[in-house]
């Protein structure tokens, strides 16, 4: 396995929000984390990225242990994060968001560059000399999934990919993330689409009060609709 999350225990000060989390993710697999709001998914991701240590519970990720390591240890080594939010820099042009992410510690043959995400995001090329803060909410999300692109991960992770987006921009990232699915990169996405998903999403987690409760694959998914009403609210 590509990604392997044993028995994550986390939270913040006093209140613990994770308990024994446990899931994988496969090279060049998609896999998805559901639940509804406050239900530790963006705490999980948090985790991953470094961002918030853990208090019990082992993270691998190509068979190395991160959960330990510092943020940008864990970046170099392949883990491409599209945060809640974005978080792109409103003062920065498009071009400069992307250009100051540019990385390639892995040496990949054929790698993200500044071209090639303009080539699969063609709106961010229209904007490119636009601060980030002018941008629409899809149009952000573009470029922090293009961000996260440059530094050309084994392992990219959106958390919530697509909520409060129109509907046609939704379509588009799907569409593009779809793209990526064939392309052989590894994906681990919150969202709440869940049909969407399940079109193309090897396998689905999902975490009720910081634990999972429920796994299976699409077909799986698509026939339990207790489990989703109960889990997901959808």
């Amino acid at each position: 396995m590509l990604l392997e999350v044993e028995n994550i225990r986390a939270g913040y000060g006093t209140s613990q929000v994770l308990f024994d989390v446990s899931f994988a993710v496969g090279e060049g697999e998609v896999v998805t984390l559901l639940g509804r709001n406050g239900m530790g998914k963006t705490t999980t991701v948090r985790v991953l990225s470094g961002l918030l240590r853990a208090g019990a519970g082992h993270v691998r990720f190509a068979g190395e242990r991160i959960e330990a390591m510092a943020p940008h240890r864990i970046a170099r080594l392949g883990i491409g994060l599209v945060p809640e939010g974005r978080h792109i820099f409103p003062n920065l042009t498009v071009r400069e968001n992307l250009l100051m992410a540019q990385a390639n510690p892995r040496g990949v043959r054929e790698p993200w560059t500044y071209d090639r995400v303009i080539d699969f995001f063609p709106r961010l090329g229209a904007r490119a000399a636009n601060g980030g803060g002018q941008l629409s909410g899809g149009e952000q999300q573009m470029l922090a999934i293009g961000r996260a692109l440059m530094t050309n991960p084994r392992l990219l992770v959106l958390d919530e990919a697509t909520e409060g987006l129109a509907p046609v921009i939704r379509d588009e990232i799907w569409a593009r993330l779809k793209t990526l699915r064939g392309e052989g990169l590894s994906m681990l996405i919150i969202d709440k689409e869940i049909e969407v998903l399940a079109e193309f999403a090897d396998r689905h987690y999902a975490i009720e009060k910081g634990e999972v409760v429920w796994r299976g694959d699409s077909h799986a998914l698509m026939a339990d609709a207790a489990a989703r009403e109960k889990f997901m609210g959808v």
